[in-house]
């Protein structure tokens, strides 16, 4: 199928052959004759299928044929769980748009509110936003959304696993009842699916890939090796395998800086990327790292959301992640778009728990190896692949308006529970003194 058999408008068309594109991927060919139609979508896809396109291109179809917005009014909101992804997908959006003539704004945290609210003065197209800024901008009276007509969840399941919730849930009552839901993300649990009944009118549901699967096109490995000896055998990994790109995940943030620092002093020029980090850091980092200038970038999960960039190489685990579905996020930055990858992840004999969680989610037992100087003085125990694990089912929400807290207001029809009178204890003599 061709981008042309899809239904977008010759404006689209021009800017998707100029950036390159040749045929659909799979969720876009599935997701945008959906879109086009104004039904709800919920759809399954990795990271690195294509599903910014997926939902950007059919979105900017529909409101290049319709009214343009009014001050401070939106027609298109994007909600993303962190600042670089927001930057990303809008970067993106401005690449479809250089034919047409829609206005786009991406706002998130970290940076001055003012130039933000400066920008939406005139009103967008097309909002990308993380949630909790977007609260702050709508307390501003920066933001109206009587017009907006579509909404996105980016990488919902990400949102939600960053404790964003309730955000998201401030942001629905603020919004029309009227409008297009389409919800995007890479895992479905229980917590992400009845968020998405409580939002969408009979979603079209599309899944390219099978839940928590890893990208065919990584080749995943493992090496076994000490803890104390991983930032060396990274290093080694590096000079060895002449590796000019590397993306490296480290579970904390103080460890990011500590192997970026390792590395730097090792002759690989390297920068961190996390929480801490201010947002001009952040983006000059990555900047570095996609020019070539970096060639070793050390992040964290939650900031490793928004890299988008397309021929990533490799992939490395310093320690593995606390979560196993966090272990398909992270390689799923390499093998993008149907490019091959590697995903390496340094072992050591106390994280077997976490290899194990991990094998059993993806339902594959990843291969073993050891780095010539750096052999482990605790091996690695063997595993042995399991069922996948249950997962809970999210319990029934409770009926509107009643509270959990006692310090809030109680539904008005909700009664107060009688308290049992207080047993009164018989009045003991006086002896002369007080209790203190």
């Amino acid at each position: 199928m061709q981008f042309s058999q899809l239904g977008l408008s010759a404006p689209l068309l021009k800017a998707v052959t100029a950036l390159g594109y040749t045929t659909p991927s799979p969720i876009q060919e599935q997701a945008i004759p959906v879109i086009l139609s104004g039904k709800d979508v919920l759809a399954a896809a990795q990271t690195g299928t294509g599903k910014t396109a997926g939902f950007a291109l059919p979105i900017m179809e529909k409101l290049a044929a319709s009214n343009k917005p009014r001050g401070n009014s939106v027609r298109a909101l994007i909600l993303t769980p962190t600042r670089e992804l927001a930057a990303q997908v809008e970067d993106n959006i401005r690449g479809f748009n250089q034919f047409l003539n829609l206005k786009s704004t991406v706002v998130f945290g970290g940076v001055g509110i003012n130039p933000q609210m400066k920008r939406l003065r005139g009103g967008s197209d097309i909002l990308v936003a993380t949630p909790g800024r977007l609260l702050d901008l709508y307390q501003q009276n920066a933001v109206k959304f009587d017009q907006l007509e579509v909404l996105v969840l980016d990488e919902a399941d990400r949102m939600l696993d960053m404790g964003f919730i309730h955000d998201i849930k401030r942001v629905l009552k603020l919004l029309p009842a009227k409008r297009q839901n389409l919800m995007f993300s890479a895992t479905f649990n229980p917590t992400v699916t009845a968020l998405a009944e409580s939002i969408t009118q009979s979603p079209v549901k599309i899944s390219v890939t099978p839940p928590n699967t890893t990208v065919e096109e990584v080749q995943q490995r493992i090496v076994n090796v000490d803890k104390t000896q991983k930032v060396g055998a990274l290093t080694a990994l590096i000079k060895r395998n002449a590796w000019s790109q590397t993306l490296v995940f480290s579970r904390t943030k103080h460890g990011a800086n500590r192997i970026a620092d390792k590395l730097t002093r090792s002759g690989i020029p390297s920068a961190a990327i996390h929480g801490n980090k201010s947002q001009g850091a952040r983006t000059r980092a990555l900047a570095e790292f996609k020019d070539g200038t970096v060639k070793a970038l050390i992040a964290t999960d939650i900031a490793a959301r928004g890299i988008d960039i397309a021929q990533l190489p490799v992939v490395v685990n310093v320690d593995l992640p606390n979560t196993a579905a966090d272990y398909v996020h992270r390689i799923g930055r390499t093998g993008r778009a149907g490019a091959s990858g590697q995903a390496w992840s340094l072992v050591s004999a106390d994280e077997l728990q976490e290899l194990k969680d991990v094998e059993t989610l993806i339902q594959q037992l990843l291969p073993r190896e050891t780095l010539e100087g750096f052999e482990p003085s605790a091996k690695l125990a063997e595993t042995k692949l399991s069922a996948p694990k249950k997962t809970k089912k999210p319990k029934k929400p409770k009926q509107p308006g009643v509270k959990k807290e006692g310090s809030e207001k109680r539904a008005d029809n909700a009664r107060p529970a009688r308290r049992k009178p207080a047993r009164r204890r018989p009045q003991r003599a006086a002896t002369g003194s007080h209790a203190n």
